[in-house]
C-alpha cells in the first residue's frame, strides 16, 4: 500500500475517533481565552474592606487565649463585621473568638452569615435570594475543605454565591453563572470531568493521536499540492519558442530580370 493510501485511511480514522475531542478543544479554549480571569474569579462582586487592626482594638490578650486555650495553633487576628477576632486552629477545627472580651463566636448563625455576605457584597443594594447550610459536599463548585458553611445566594446578573464558613466567618469562595460554565469548559478541555486534572491518561493518550493524525494530514496535503506543482513544472518545460522569421524582400530589379 502506498504512503499516500495509507495515510488518507488512518488519518480518516484517527479524525472520526478524535474528531469530536479537537472541537471540544477549540470551543472550550476559546471560551477560556476570550473571559477575564478576574472577572471568573468573582474578584469584581468582592467590596473592599479594611484590614487595619489598631492596639486598642484588642482587649482580650493572646497570652489569656493560650491560657483558656492551651492547645491552639496557628493562631492569627482578623476582622469580622468590622470587629477584631481572633482564627485559630483547635482539634483540626478552626475556631473564631472576639478580640475584644474572649467570647466564643464560632459556630456562626444564618443571619450573622447573612450580615457578613451582605458586608463583603460589592452591591449594597442587591437582595438576597436564598441562604442554606452544606455541611456535606454534594456540590461541585465547593471544595471540601471549607465545610460546613452558609451558601448565601444574591439576586443578581449570573446567579452570584457567596460561601461563608461557620467556623471561621469568613468569605471562603464565591461563584457565579459564568465561573460555572467555565468550570466545565476546563474539565472538557483535560478531559477529567471529576477531579479536573490535567495530568491524566486519557489526555495524554487523545493528545499523541491528535499529534499522528495531523502528521497524517500534512502528508495528505503534500500529495494533494504535489501533482499541481508537477503540472506546471512540465508545462514550463514544453513550451517551445517559434520564431516569426519575415519573408526576404526580393528587389524589384532581379524580379524584372528574372521575368525577361
Amino acid at each position: 500500500m502506498s504512503l499516500h493510501r495509507s495515510s488518507r485511511k488512518y488519518h480518516k480514522w484517527l479524525m472520526l475517533f478524535i474528531g469530536l475531542q479537537l472541537v471540544v478543544w477549540s470551543v472550550s479554549g476559546t471560551y477560556m481565552v476570550l473571559m477575564d480571569i478576574d472577572y471568573i474569579h468573582g474578584d469584581s462582586l468582592v467590596a473592599k474592606q479594611k484590614k487595619n487592626i489598631a492596639p486598642g482594638q484588642v482587649s482580650y490578650s493572646f497570652k489569656q487565649l493560650l491560657a483558656e486555650h492551651p492547645q491552639a495553633s496557628k493562631i492569627e487576628l482578623g476582622i469580622m463585621l468590622d470587629k477584631v477576632v481572633y482564627r485559630f486552629n483547635l482539634a483540626k477545627k478552626k475556631v473564631t473568638l472576639s478580640a475584644s472580651n474572649g467570647q466564643l463566636i464560632s459556630p456562626i448563625s444564618k443571619d450573622i452569615a447573612i450580615e457578613i455576605a451582605k458586608h463583603n457584597y460589592a452591591d449594597k443594594s442587591i437582595a438576597i435570594s436564598s441562604v442554606k447550610l452544606i455541611t456535606e459536599n454534594t456540590i461541585r463548585e465547593l471544595s471540601s475543605r471549607h465545610l460546613p458553611v452558609w451558601r448565601v445566594e444574591f439576586d443578581d446578573f449570573a446567579s452570584p454565591s457567596f460561601y461563608i464558613s461557620t467556623n471561621s466567618a469568613q468569605l471562603v469562595t464565591k461563584r457565579h453563572d459564568y465561573w460555572r460554565i467555565f468550570d466545565w469548559m476546563f474539565a472538557f478541555h483535560v478531559m477529567d470531568y471529576i477531579d479536573e486534572s490535567p495530568d491524566n491518561k486519557l489526555l495524554l493518550i487523545v493528545s499523541i493521536l491528535a499529534f499522528i493524525a495531523s502528521i497524517f494530514g500534512l502528508i495528505l496535503t503534500y500529495y494533494r499540492l504535489a501533482p499541481a506543482q508537477n503540472k506546471r513544472r512540465k508545462g514550463k518545460s514544453g513550451r517551445v519558442k517559434l520564431s516569426k522569421s519575415k519573408p526576404k524582400k526580393t528587389s524589384k530589379a532581379k524580379l524584372e530580370a528574372t521575368s525577361e
